[in-house]
């Protein structure tokens, strides 16, 4: 009895301390911003190395939101899942504005291949959270072009982040992530870039049912861009 209130209170102890590292990382990400939407590429020596900065602290802040958010048990009832009908075009334009300054401090292309109009219902932070971190992770891996595409197929909501990198590695795509994206053994994942992220957008995607189907997720290589792709498809 005593060692599991002692385990509880190590948990919260950790899962606090996770929560004040992300919110100064979240302070320290918005500063980063700030600084590269007022300064010059052509006149700062220093523009490279922030635009950097900017994006290792987007990995940071995403990986400590997505173990805060499977901390609280994702899909449990006291984790709060609010699923509410949402036009396409606002979710895209979430996402556009959160990674606008990366984006644009990388010299990477954006391109938008969406209905703007299509409504779907699904959990507005969490489905913004698994495509920003989507797009995150194609910055390190693309040349200078990334696609956002959403359509209805089939009969689901399909949302793609395409890139024009290398691709994702075959040992990864032959493992059946996100299922495996954990050992059966404990935490085990297969990049520290992609394992997390993959096992929170496969949970965060597994939430969302309608009738007899749910979420999925899936990586593929080839699209529009002919390197990686994360595919999300929601009922």
């Amino acid at each position: 009895m005593e060692e599991s209130q002692h385990s509880n209170e190590l948990f919260m102890f950790l899962a606090s301390t996770a929560h004040d590292m992300k919110n100064s990382i979240s302070v320290l990400s918005g500063t980063l911003e700030r600084l590269l939407d007022a300064a010059s590429p052509d006149t700062e020596k220093a523009y490279p190395q922030m635009a950097q900065m900017l994006y290792q602290t987007r990995r940071l802040n995403d990986n400590l939101m997505q173990l805060l958010a499977l901390y609280k048990r994702v899909g449990k009832p006291e984790y709060p899942f609010d699923v509410q009908p949402l036009e396409i075009g606002q979710l895209v334009e979430q996402v556009v504005a959160l990674e606008r300054v990366l984006l644009e401090s990388r010299g990477i292309a954006l391109e938008l291949d969406v209905d703007p109009q299509l409504i779907w219902h699904f959990d507005e932070d969490l489905i913004v959270g698994v495509v920003s971190h989507a797009i995150n992770n194609a910055v390190h891996y693309t040349r200078d072009r990334i696609r956002l595409a959403a359509r209805e197929v089939d009969g689901m909501l399909e949302i793609r982040v395409e890139d024009n990198g290398a691709g994702f590695p075959k040992a990864l795509l032959e493992a059946g992530a996100p299922a495996h994206a954990a050992g059966a053994g404990g935490v085990n994942f297969l990049t520290n870039s992609a394992g997390l992220g993959l096992y929170f957008s496969g949970e965060v995607a597994k939430m969302h049912r309608h009738r007899e189907r749910h979420g999925t997720v899936a990586l593929e290589n080839g699209g529009r861009l002919e390197g990686g792709c994360f595919v999300l498809r929601l009922p």
